[in-house]
């Protein structure tokens, strides 16, 4: 199982975790509610796993510009 991630804003990838176990707590997935457990988590057909996280150029977007909160996916 792999465990990739992408920005939730702009769909880029991120990176890749290939390894065959990995341990919830070891990536902090553990510290999640159920809720952002569910907006953050899903699996793919193949039963990998993709993770949505948040790019630099995304995050320095939405702090210079605080009403990009409201939009869904981000150009730049």
């Amino acid at each position: 199982m792999a465990i990739h991630y992408y920005c939730r804003h702009c769909d880029t990838k991120l990176g890749s975790i290939e390894e065959k176990s990995v341990h919830a707590e070891h990536l902090g997935f553990h510290k999640l509610n159920d809720e952002e457990r569910q907006d953050m988590i899903s699996y793919n057909s193949s039963g990998d796993m993709q993770v949505k996280a948040i790019c630099e150029d995304c995050q320095e977007s939405l702090e210079r510009n605080p009403d990009y909160h409201q939009q869904d996916f981000l150009i730049h």
